[in-house]
């Protein structure tokens, strides 16, 4: 259940950073389209790009796995499932 709370925290971090998907691929090294579908719910990131992602968000990766305001039904929303 970590990726619907990756993704979640990684769109919240951006807002708060007020920070675009293109700052964040261009900070991270990952491919704007990539982080897109992992915005979106549609893409599956690895350990490397998770961490690379974190650092260029000046965060530690647990704290966009293990964290996240919203509750489990938002969360099934958000990534697609009922």
């Amino acid at each position: 259940m970590y990726h619907p709370i990756f993704f979640t925290n990684v769109l919240r971090i951006l807002d708060e950073l007020q920070m675009t998907k293109l700052d964040l691929s261009e900070k991270s090294g990952v491919s704007i389209s990539f982080l897109s579908d992992l915005t979106t719910g549609k893409g599956n990131p690895s350990l490397k790009i998770m961490e690379s992602i974190a650092k260029a968000l000046e965060v530690p990766l647990p704290l966009l796995l293990e964290s996240t305001d919203l509750d489990q039904a938002t969360l099934n929303i958000l990534a697609g499932g009922k």
